[in-house]
């Protein structure tokens, strides 16, 4: 089998999908944190499924997100080819810039492939800025 190219790494990184979208935060000071169990993309190499269990915290400030089209959001990377990574930064990016929260973490635990589990965080502020 080939070797990872730069059409790997970059795979699904802009791909269209569908809107995030929110509504007016009536309240200050506090998290909320959505669980999302049944994570699924493909991989972009092989094209074998990736599962997963998506965390998402994050403090709201002036938006919060709107569940549904949260979900169908996270839908569309059924069959996205995508590799972990970028999908915990790209989601955590695609949040960032819908509901500017104060804060905002997303964690993806990925079940085992080749006896191996990852585990992959992305937040926002992001170190070291």
């Amino acid at each position: 089998m080939p070797g990872y190219t730069s059409a790997h790494a970059r795979a699904g990184i802009r791909d269209k999908l569908p809107e995030l979208e929110t509504w007016p935060n009536q309240f200050p000071g506090y998290r909320i944190s959505i669980r999302v169990p049944e994570y699924t993309s493909v991989c972009p190499k092989t094209g074998l499924p990736d599962f997963g269990v998506l965390t998402i915290e994050y403090e709201p400030a002036r938006r919060c997100l709107e569940l549904k089209s949260l979900k169908l959001y996270l839908l569309a990377y059924r069959n996205l080819g995508i590799f972990y990574e970028n999908a915990v930064n790209r989601i955590l990016r695609d949040i960032v810039r819908a509901a500017r929260p104060k804060s905002c973490l997303v964690r993806g635990e990925f079940t085992p492939r080749g006896g191996l589990t990852t585990t992959v965080e992305a937040r926002w502020p992001r170190r070291g800025r």
